[in-house]
């Protein structure tokens, strides 16, 4: 019976690569379809994967199924505002569904829209309180207002209605971390670990636990395990970097190749260039740092940023500069740096008047 999808559900885990699903002796029926772009977002081809839900909408325009699917998609790759405008579109089309709204839970959490957050978990309550999704959005809005213990309970009720709901495991997991019970933290991680070894959330849930806990030889393993997961993550080098450049590793180089990694994949946060910039003037590579600095408040300017980050920058290239003889850069960094107060501005001076005394 081809339209049965739990059996397209069970076969998922044991396939570690679309090619690999794509050569099994399938029905040749329209649910294999389904099934290749559901397995695409599974493994985090997240483009493969929104690619085959549009067409997939397009042969079915009525399915609201495919669409949240292609939220989820958006979700995976970060872009929150695309994924949120999808879910809202499917919301007012259809007030009483639950299904997938989990997911638009957590990004009305991130983007910390709580009003938006609050007539969701409060619709979801009057159409059916006694659902795993309507329990996990109402344990995002109380960890949203950082009534972690409530949030605890909720994801505990949700655990109670469906024990092999994964979101409700990793969120706990989060929500012990945030309540200092790191031993709560891990149960809960290594149960949605268990249940989904994909699920790369929880992988870096366990290296963050571990990392509290000042144990980096573990916190490694798990943020290796997410890192295979999430290639093209960023977070996961950057988690990674700071891992290897801790106390009792000290592995610089290992560090160094990790924010290198996550500047590749478009670190939009900015901690790897900060982070290259630091090593590389600590390890004596002066010319690497000015490069890393210089990039890094390229960032910044963008974004439109004046932080204790672009002071260091700044203060940092100016002397580089004056160093390797390019007087005119140096200057131009000195008179930005007289913008700023503090010790920041009377070294700038002082430089000044050490480059005008040289000319």
């Amino acid at each position: 019976y081809p339209c049965n999808w739990g059996s397209w559900e069970a076969l998922m885990p044991l396939c570690t690569t679309v090619e690999e699903a794509q050569e099994l002796l399938l029905p040749d029926h329209w649910m294999r379809k389904w099934f290749i772009a559901a397995l695409q977002l599974e493994l985090q081809e997240n483009r493969k994967g929104l690619q085959a839900y549009a067409s997939l909408v397009m042969d079915i325009p009525a399915s609201a199924i495919g669409v949240v699917q292609m939220a989820v998609g958006h979700y995976n790759m970060r872009e929150f505002d695309r994924a949120q405008s999808i879910f809202e579109d499917v919301y007012r089309a259809d007030p009483y569904r639950l299904e997938g709204m989990d997911i638009y839970s957590n990004i009305l959490y991130v983007k910390e829209a709580s009003a938006k957050l609050s007539f969701l978990a409060h619709s979801a309550v009057l159409t059916d309180k006694y659902r795993p999704e309507t329990c996990c959005i109402v344990g995002n809005y109380y960890s949203l207002k950082a009534q972690h213990e409530k949030a605890v309970v909720y994801f505990s009720r949700a655990l109670r209605l469906n024990w092999r709901y994964l979101s409700a495991w990793t969120l706990m997991g989060h929500e012990y971390v945030e309540m200092k019970n790191p031993t709560a933290a891990i149960d809960a991680y290594r149960h949605a670990v268990d249940i989904n070894p994909r699920d790369y959330r929880a992988w870096y849930g366990l290296g963050q636990t571990y990392e509290i806990l000042q144990m980096p030889y573990y916190a490694l393993y798990y943020y290796q395990r997410a890192t295979r997961l999430r290639p093209k993550d960023p977070r996961m080098w950057c988690a990674m970097g700071q891992c290897y450049e801790s106390d009792q590793l000290q592995m610089t180089v290992a560090a160094i190749r990790c924010y290198q990694r996550a500047v590749t994949w478009n670190d939009r946060e900015g901690i790897a260039l900060a982070k290259l910039a630091k090593l590389h003037r600590d390890s004596g590579n002066h010319k690497a740092a000015a490069h890393y600095y210089r990039l890094n408040l390229e960032r910044l300017e963008k974004e439109g940023a004046d932080t204790t980050e672009s002071v260091e920058a700044l203060l940092y290239l100016a002397n580089f500069y004056k160093k390797n003889e390019r007087y005119r850069d140096a200057e131009a960094c000195c008179m930005r740096l007289l913008d700023f107060a503090g010790p920041a501005k009377q070294d700038a001076k002082a430089l000044l008047r050490e480059i005008h005394n040289i000319q």
